[in-house]
């Protein structure tokens, strides 16, 4: 499994990563059902795999608890991710979560992740989406800093996107970046740069357009760009259009890693796959960029 530096975490990631929130379970943002043997089976299963970056968040319904209860004592296998400044409210046949910006939510947060996950400490706390007017009037750079302080969490980041980013970036307080991102939804390609040439370390979210055809929000337009950029004729023999994206992702120079979130081991099979491929050929990936930008996807 390729490793790459975490910017200046210092942390040796795994190129591909988990993203857990595909365990949420049913309550929270109309996720699938999920057995508690298949939450097993699965999150040992990266284990197994060699994939040591782990992310989730507070609101990802029971994904932490899944976590704790079937990968906690093997705690030393991975690097462990999670996202504060959330709620999980109870409205009855689902859940609600509205961000609260407050010192009080984030102490909560965090010890209510650690108790679900069985573990004394994380190594990166993740802002989950603040504006930059939330974060100010929150004081949530100083908030993580007393955290991280506590020993409760090893390094702090953001997960974020346009308009906010830049400022962010500015701010210089932050070890990471998570940043949506791929062949499909390129806004965010020359950022993706800045920050990580600037020495944080890059998590890329959405890396496989949020799957096949048909599958996730805003899925007709993303694959109308494929289209019409005709990415098909740049498929290997036997490579499927996910593989590509995930091999385009992983192209990108400044990835640390790319959280891929699924419950199927034949999913993560096939994730692992293409992934073992590694980055696509310099020429291929070229030609793919300038495809997109004919087809009006560029980064901005």
């Amino acid at each position: 499994m390729e490793k790459a530096l975490l910017g200046r975490t210092g942390l040796q990631v795994t190129k591909l990563g988990f993203g857990a929130m595909e365990i949420r379970g049913p309550r929270v943002w109309n996720g699938r059902p999920v057995a508690d043997e298949d939450s097993e089976r699965i999150l040992n299963a990266v284990l197994d795999a060699g994939i040591n970056f782990i992310d989730t968040a507070y609101d990802y319904g029971r994904s932490e608890e899944l976590i704790g209860k079937y990968i906690s004592h093997r705690r030393n296998e991975y690097f462990l991710a999670t996202k504060c400044g959330c709620t999980l409210v109870d409205k009855g046949d689902h859940d609600d979560t509205p961000h609260v910006w407050t010192r009080d939510n984030l102490l909560h947060n965090i010890d209510t992740s650690l108790r679900r996950m069985k573990t004394d400490y994380v190594d990166l706390l993740q802002l989950h989406g603040p504006t930059v007017e939330q974060t100010e009037e929150g004081g949530l750079i100083d908030v993580l800093r007393e955290i991280q302080a506590s020993g409760k969490v090893r390094w702090i980041g953001i997960s974020s996107y346009l308009p906010h980013l830049p400022a962010y970036m500015d701010t210089g307080a932050f070890d990471t970046f998570q940043i949506p991102y791929s062949a499909l939804e390129r806004e965010h390609e020359n950022l993706i740069a800045k920050a990580g040439k600037g020495g944080a370390g890059i998590i890329i979210r959405g890396g496989v357009g949020q799957g096949e055809p048909g599958a996730g929000r805003g899925a007709e337009d993303r694959w109308s760009v494929w289209e019409a950029a005709k990415l098909d004729e740049l498929l290997e023999e036997g490579e499927s259009r996910t593989g590509f994206l995930l091999r385009f992702t992983l192209s990108h120079p400044q990835l640390s890693t790319t959280i891929v979130g699924t419950k199927n081991p034949e999913h993560l099979n096939e994730n692992l796959r293409f992934a073992g491929k590694g980055a696509l050929a310099p020429d291929v990936y070229e030609e793919a960029k300038r495809r997109l930008d004919q087809a009006g996807r560029k980064p901005l």
